[in-house]
């Protein structure tokens, strides 16, 4: 038997990213660039859980409606 693949984000995914997060922005030698990639990181994050949440994301691509 073939086990079903969980939808969704790891949650220990996200709970690492979410602590690397606070740790990067309160270490003050940390650097800007540091910074913005743990940022850039968690807004992907962000961005992924909306697209999940969403189910009409995407639904309308390639509609013929819309060149009539």
């Amino acid at each position: 038997m073939s086990k079903k693949k969980d939808k969704g984000i790891n949650q220990e995914l996200e709970t690492a990213i979410a602590q690397l997060l606070r740790e990067v922005m309160s270490d003050s030698t940390s650097t800007i660039t540091d910074k913005v990639k743990v940022i850039d990181r968690s807004l992907k994050l962000e961005a992924l859980k909306a697209k999940m949440s969403d189910d009409e994301w995407g639904s309308g691509f390639m509609n013929m409606d819309d060149d009539e």
